[in-house]
């Protein structure tokens, strides 16, 4: 995204600019019109919430219950570094009726500190400890937005896709684990009109630098529990290592409900989650949670949360890793992680969606590439061996004297698949 861009620029009157922002809010919420200058990390985020189908008047929702909260950010890695939060913000938030608030790499809000009268009004709106303020489920907000585009986030008044939350102005920072670079959550500030001048922007940014200075000094070496990872690329079964030293083989079904829980780490609800799973439609619920019980049963009662169901914690997982870097168009590095397709016996409808969008952007990424190289590695691999349009790419991008080969098995695969010839065959 390059430099952050601030919500008011200098000299920007921000009576008229929450007046043009109301007036481009409505006019976006109504019919999808985009008006006057909207800035584009805000433009982009509310085509995304578009996208997600949410409500402009959509309101948060409670994910971790008291006792579940504290268990949970208690063993966050961010817990080591509230101090640092409270002494650089606290005594600022209090002072100017601000709010300091910390949330995970979801978007779930694990502290929430400051001014109690602003801690009130916050309540209201359901801005508490416990509460999803991901993107995707309260819409453009700077935590939630900050995580979701790994940059720091300013957010004023009407720009929130949430008409609730209009009277707010915020800005956040992403933090970062200083060793691997893993997204850890982010640093929010909350209140009023006055957090949209630059400093506000700056200042949290230097929070979050400060606090991921304050990480490399407590755990300078190599890290005691990994985070936990799932491999399912190229493989009929995954295998889960869950980041406290084992490794666990997982059955078909098992694997498929991981590799769905990684690919939705806001979780997924019963109904839905047996949609994805099984052909059968008249398939009883009653079968999932009896698949559930043995799943927690294998893994531990502290990897898996229900209501819905989730992972305790978010899994780095090597589809969705290929995924992040064909979105930012990085082929070679998306390409080098894909092992396979995903889960490749898998008949489960949500396995094959996912297995389908991801060879078909992996292909469409490297053909438009046109690189020799790579596509060499995809047409000698078990997957890409009888990729007819691989093979077409790769004779395009080879120079005249070394394309036989290629366009002879071009014209083989037109043969045996029934293909229409295209693109080079001389």
């Amino acid at each position: 995204m390059g430099e952050p861009s601030v919500a008011l620029p200098g000299g920007t009157d921000p009576v008229l600019r929450a007046r043009e922002l109301r007036r481009a809010h409505d006019a976006f919420t109504a019919d999808g019109r985009l008006l006057g200058r909207m800035r584009p990390v805000i433009a982009q985020s509310w085509r995304r919430c578009a996208r997600a189908r949410l409500s402009p008047e959509c309101h948060s929702a409670p994910e971790l219950a008291d006792a579940e909260l504290l268990a949970y950010r208690a063993q966050h890695p961010l817990a080591r570094v509230m101090p640092v939060f409270r002494e650089l913000v606290g005594a600022f938030a209090a002072h100017e009726a601000h709010l300091l608030a910390v949330c995970d790499a979801r978007g779930s809000l694990l502290w929430v500190e400051g001014d109690t009268a602003t801690l009130e009004r916050a309540q209201d709106l359901g801005f508490v400890p416990g509460t999803r303020w991901a993107e995707s489920a309260m819409g453009t907000n700077a935590p939630g937005t900050a995580v979701a585009v790994g940059e720091p986030v300013q957010v004023f008044g009407a720009e929130h896709f949430s008409r609730r939350a209009h009277p707010w102005t915020c800005a956040a920072a992403p933090v970062r684990d200083p060793r691997t670079g893993r997204l850890l959550g982010a640093i929010d500030i909350t209140g009023g009109d006055g957090l949209a001048h630059p400093h506000s922007l700056a200042f949290v940014q230097a929070v979050a630098r400060a606090a991921q200075a304050q990480l490399a000094l407590l755990d300078p070496g190599p890290p005691t529990t990994a985070a936990p990872t799932l491999t399912a690329l190229g493989r009929d079964t995954a295998l889960l290592v869950p980041g406290d030293g084992r490794q666990v083989r997982l059955g078909r079904r098992h694997s498929e409900i991981m590799v769905l829980l990684a690919h939705r780490p806001e979780g997924m609800h019963g109904e839905e989650l047996l949609m994805t799973l099984y052909e059968d439609e008249a398939m009883s619920p009653v079968t999932l949670r009896a698949e559930m019980s043995r799943l927690r049963a294998l893994l531990g009662p502290r990897v898996l949360l229900s209501r819905p169901y989730r992972t305790a914690v978010p899994l780095e997982a090597d589809f969705t890793a290929v995924a992040r870097h064909l979105a930012v168009g990085a082929v070679s590095a998306a390409l080098t992680g894909y092992a396979g397709p995903l889960l490749p016996a898998s008949t489960a409808p949500g396995i094959v969606r996912l297995r389908r969008r991801l060879e078909d952007g992996a292909r469409a990424a490297l053909i438009a590439r046109a690189d020799p190289g790579l596509l060499a590695d995809w047409v000698c691999s078990p997957w890409g061996e009888d990729d007819p349009a691989a093979w077409r790419a790769l004779a395009a991008a080879l120079p005249p004297g070394a394309r036989p080969a290629a366009l002879s098995r071009v014209r083989a695969l037109d043969a045996e698949l029934g293909g229409v010839p295209g693109g080079p065959t001389t």
